[in-house]
């Protein structure tokens, strides 16, 4: 076997050429480590909304909450069942919600929809990973709002203080939550009792409960299945979340996986070249190789092992590329929702390892023809060289 130095020490010899093929595979492999950090960040920004403890209730048949309507007398009879957890004042946790998109003003003039969540009182309660972070709560009865955190700045009056437009009415921003990093930081919270007549909505979206135990959920679904008084589908709220990501997430990832592959096609036609030329440079190089005892094959073992020193190369080069845009936040249109909602990329050891394996890949096959090549060659030949 022909020693890893010598590939090492020829790929530095030939730096230049080594290091336009190594940025142009790292390019490739950036690009493909970020479109699937960012349908994972999609993914984790809607399933992080979903507590194991709740469930969410819309009308037989609806997908969305945009989708479905609930009467107002499902909520009274589903908060009297057993399974509901209670609040430290003995109110069960249960609430019903309405959800509204509207436009509103970008900075520059721009719209896009964001949703406003109508509340009840025990809304807050029942998603603890919803915490206010500055300000306090709306009261029940009035116009106030509360802004999701990746809201702040988005719209002129978007921040603690100011005040929002829309249903001909004015909305004064009485504070700011959090929800670590879930959807929920891309909506506006209201009580749902204003909310409704300023958008002539008598009905509810959705009822949320927040049950005991995982398995108590269970059983509280099973109930609510079982009992001929309702006409609601119920579903876990992870469950839920994922079923809302899932075809921006499919989308964002076959769109991005598709450019990946036209253009690790160039790069590997880039590896190729690179590793002919590699190869056409050290004809004699090889030939002495063959003459002192190294096989065919040690020869094709080398320039493989080359090529895909060099995708590897480029496979660290763009995966840490892409870690490094974990920091950005972006919003985008849910296409399930049409409501603008906030993720950022986010990276997790898998896809770091497809990175790798990917780029690794890539220079494999751009040198298995020149390592063909060179295996082929004679000894004469490449001695008269």
């Amino acid at each position: 076997m022909i020693p890893l130095y010598y590939n090492t020490r020829s790929l530095w010899a030939r730096r230049l050429s080594t290091g336009i093929t190594v940025l142009g595979l790292g390019l490739v492999v950036f690009v493909f480590a970020a479109v699937l950090m960012l349908a994972n960040g999609i993914e984790t920004a809607l399933a992080a909304g979903g507590d194991p403890r709740n469930v969410i209730l819309l009308n037989k048949g609806a997908t969305s909450e945009l989708m479905s309507d609930v009467s107002r007398d499902a909520l009274r009879l589903v908060a009297s069942l057993p399974q509901v957890a209670s609040s430290a004042t003995g109110e069960p946790l249960a609430a019903g919600e309405l959800v509204v998109p509207v436009p509103l003003p970008h900075a520059d003039g721009r719209e896009s929809n964001v949703n406003i969540r109508g509340i009840g009182p025990q809304s807050f309660a029942i998603r603890p990973i919803v915490r206010l972070v500055a300000g306090r709560a709306p009261r029940t009865g009035t116009n106030e709002l509360a802004l999701g955190s990746s809201l702040v700045g988005r719209s002129p009056g978007a921040r603690l203080g100011g005040e929002l437009s829309f249903a001909n009415q004015r909305w004064p921003v009485v504070g700011i939550f959090s929800a670590e990093g879930s959807a929920y930081e891309s909506e506006l919270w209201i009580d749902g009792n204003r909310l409704g007549p300023a958008f002539d909505r008598p009905v509810f979206n959705s009822i949320v409960v927040r049950t005991h135990s995982v398995p108590v959920r269970d059983a509280f679904m099973q109930a609510v299945k079982n009992d001929s008084r309702f006409t609601l589908d119920a579903k876990s709220e992870p469950q839920y979340w994922a079923e809302q990501a899932t075809e921006l997430a499919t989308f964002i990832r076959v769109l991005g996986l598709f450019v990946s592959f036209i253009f690790g096609v160039g790069a590997v036609l880039g590896a190729m070249i690179t590793m002919y030329a590699q190869v056409a440079s050290r004809i004699t190089e090889l030939g002495m190789l063959r003459a002192v005892g190294f096989r065919r094959r040690s020869v094709l073992a080398s320039v493989l092992i080359e090529s895909a020193v060099l995708g590897t190369a480029g496979g660290v080069l763009g995966a840490l590329g892409a870690l490094a845009t974990r920091w950005l936040k972006i919003r985008t249109l849910n296409i399930q929702t049409f409501t603008e909602v906030s993720f950022g990329f986010t990276p997790t050891p898998e896809i770091v390892v497809a990175a790798l394996a990917f780029g690794a890949l890539m220079g494999t096959l751009g040198g298995l023809l020149p390592a063909l090549r060179a295996a082929r060659l004679s000894i004469l030949e490449t001695l008269r060289a």
